[in-house]
């Protein structure tokens, strides 16, 4: 059906009309068809992939008008598409799906490998897709925000920052002096071995790969299948992961009550241009699904989520809040007032005092978490068990004190006296 609207749109454009985009105008074109016109796929799948098209095509047209000249239309061919089914046009039966077809046609029935975790009449909508060559639905159902006893719900006055990052994909700074650094070693060590995996196979059978325009042989589309199943299996343990680290921001949040999550949106540095290798960075860091995901799981749970500018966060001393050079590892130093602390749970605690829609100033006090609980995310992954440097530590570590604390005056004389500290160190005076 994908292919039909690609022609038809084909021809228009040879004969100088106006393309069909819209959905209404998708639509009636598909009425005038008939049924019956692809196969048994009935009207309801056909309009969800005419929305999907117009959709994409209406997506485009939008980053061509801002500016965007490298946007391109829905022109590719595509081999498998998602399907959507909506409320009412379905049945569930505990491991079993009907998916309606046209009339006259035996009715559709789908296995499922496990029961669905949702109730049915909490059922939205259900989509038949194909990831990695195997057959995945996708169920969206309505989940009812989380209900509490009076005085432990979240309290709106109790508002957390929140940094979005690489090595830590969330780094929380909350009320009190709580803070909560979430690992994504293991994510970005899944990263980098799917791509060495990937280099090494593309090595291997490159003297084998079909030229351009020339059929592959069974071999060939045998190799071709089997990078698709690892392509995907390294996708969905990626998604886990991030499912895992949102779930432990949200259960941190409950725990401290607090009602109000305001995350840095660090999207601006998409547009720089930072090296080969950070850019791989970049586009592995995939902000936008972190983010909704905490959003989803944060709003499931009664809490609000406001994004806001986080320009300047990681390069403002929280102490003195003034500028300070922007470290290369992951601990701020202000030359300033001698301060000391994590970069990441420094750019959280600034954010938790920015308002939505403010500028990049801060000019209120900040406090600073004096006690850190830290976390691992992914650890369903391949090599993400214990560290090998000590293999008695933890997967997640008990609360302990570290990282953001306001620096005391030395003692007179003894500027070194307070150099062995956890949590911060004092230089001795240049003078």
């Amino acid at each position: 059906m994908w292919a039909c609207v690609l022609e038809i749109n084909g021809w228009r454009r040879h004969r100088r009309d106006v393309p069909l985009a819209g959905y209404k105008e998708l639509f009636r074109e598909l009425a005038e068809s008939g049924p019956g016109t692809f196969g048994e796929l009935d009207s309801a799948g056909a309009r969800s992939v005419l929305r999907r098209f117009s959709d994409a095509w209406f997506a485009a047209a939008k980053r061509r008008r801002e500016g965007d000249s490298s946007a391109r239309f829905p022109r590719r061919r595509r081999g498998v598409m998602p399907v959507r089914w909506y409320h009412g046009t379905f049945g569930l039966d505990e491991r079993r799906v009907r998916i309606p077809v046209v009339k006259g046609r035996p009715p559709l029935w789908v296995r499922l490998a496990r029961e669905v975790p949702y109730p049915v009449d909490q059922i939205r909508s259900v989509t038949l897709l194909c990831e990695g060559g195997r057959l995945f639905l996708d169920v969206t159902a309505e989940v009812p925000v989380a209900t509490y006893a009076p005085g432990e719900g979240p309290d709106p006055g109790r508002v957390a920052g929140v940094d979005l990052g690489i090595i830590h994909p969330y780094a929380v700074a909350g009320p009190d002096g709580e803070g909560l650094l979430v690992s994504g070693r293991a994510i970005r060590a899944e990263h980098r071995m799917h791509l060495a995996d990937t280099k090494t196979r593309r090595r291997a059978v490159a003297h084998r790969a079909p030229k351009p325009g020339q059929e592959g042989s069974r071999r060939w589309r045998r190799y071709r299948r089997r990078a698709r199943l690892v392509e995907g299996r390294h996708r969905r343990r990626v998604r886990q992961a991030q499912h895992e680290a949102a779930g432990m921001v949200v259960a941190w949040a409950v725990e401290q009550r607090v009602g109000v999550l305001k995350v840095g949106d660090p999207r601006g540095v998409l547009d720089i241009d930072a090296g080969r290798r950070h850019n791989l960075r970049l586009r592995q860091w995939q902000i936008g699904r972190l983010r909704q995901v905490l959003e989803d799981k944060a709003t499931q749970a009664g809490i609000v989520v406001d994004p806001v500018n986080e320009r300047g966060t990681s390069s403002t001393c929280p102490a003195c809040l003034r500028r300070v050079p922007k470290p290369r590892g992951r601990t701020l130093t202000c030359p300033h007032c001698r301060f000391s602390g994590h970069r990441d749970l420094v750019a959280a605690a600034i954010i938790a005092t920015r308002t939505p829609g403010g500028g990049p100033t801060t000019s209120t006090a900040v406090v600073l978490p004096e006690v850190v609980t830290h976390r691992r995310a992914g650890r369903h992954l391949p090599g993400a068990g214990r560290s090998r440097r000590d293999p008695r530590r933890p997967l997640v570590a008990a609360r302990g004190s570290v990282g953001l604390r306001r620096p005391a005056p030395p003692p007179p004389g003894d500027g070194e006296s307070l150099a062995n500290r956890r949590g911060f160190t004092t230089p001795s005076d240049p003078r």
